[in-house]
């Protein structure tokens, strides 16, 4: 149900479980365990993951799979957390092609990616409270930072649906394209990622992570300062600046 391909620097990952793109548990330990591969596979600098079909990227949990079980759902919610904060903290960049309904566990799964382009019919919400549950793949923490605590609270306290043109406004997406071209988008966002050092983009998406994990300024910025002297410990750091001054692209080899 996840498939994947690599492309290049770029590993395209697949929801494919229809109709709707639901998550189960076999599926979200799958995106944790290759989440765990692509991390030991150093020629990966970014990923993208979509939805299979034109309709939805994921409309959430599959609650058939722990409908009145107590212990299964207990079961289900510590996957959706592990593979979420997985993906979340990947050393690669990770980018959601949006192409279609994301909805509960889907557009967590989105929340969870460093980068979401949405196309202009997809709707996003976390429907949870609506049938007594909460959106507990990692929602409530990762929606107020990114579209303000307002937000957050009419998209989950009120079920407020969100279009791509309102979920762009609201820094919810970085960006909308046309029905059926997300993918591209994303494709193309990574092949930018694949131009920078992979070294110097895991340092700094681990030093932007840092503020929104409570990690005080006065400390976030002396990390800055040391993870760009270690750097320097790396063959990637000599080729970028020798590429530059020689007027080349750099070949990166993440060493």
């Amino acid at each position: 149900m996840i498939e994947h391909v690599i492309e290049g620097h770029t590993c395209i990952i697949t929801i494919n479980n229809p109709p709707a793109n639901t998550w189960t548990p076999e599926s979200l330990r799958a995106i944790k365990e290759l989440t765990a591969e692509l991390n030991a596979n150093k020629t990966v600098y970014a990923a993208v993951i979509t939805g299979q079909g034109e309709k939805f990227f994921s409309a959430g949990a599959d609650l058939k799979r722990f409908q009145g079980d107590r212990v299964a759902a207990r079961e289900f919610i510590a996957l959706f957390g592990a593979a979420f904060e997985a993906f979340m903290n990947a050393r690669f960049v990770t980018i959601a092609a949006i192409n279609g309904y994301a909805m509960g566990g889907g557009l967590e799964c989105a929340l969870s990616c460093d980068l979401r382009i949405a196309e202009t019919h997809a709707h996003m919400a976390l429907p949870e409270p609506a049938v007594g549950l909460l959106p507990a793949g990692c929602g409530t923490q990762n929606l107020p930072w990114l579209v303000g605590e307002g937000w957050a609270k009419r998209i989950i306290l009120t079920n407020e649906r969100v279009t791509a043109e309102t979920a762009l406004r609201i820094g919810l997406v970085e960006e909308v394209v046309e029905k059926g071209k997300s993918l591209e988008a994303a494709k193309a966002m990574a092949e930018r990622v694949a131009g920078l050092s992979p070294k110097s983009v895991e340092f700094c998406k681990t030093l932007i992570h840092n503020a929104r994990n409570g990690v005080p300024r006065s400390a976030g910025l002396s990390l800055e300062r040391e993870r760009f002297m270690d750097l320097f410990d790396f063959e990637d750091q000599k080729e970028g600046v020798a590429a530059f001054l020689e007027k080349r692209k750099p070949n990166w080899k993440n060493k």
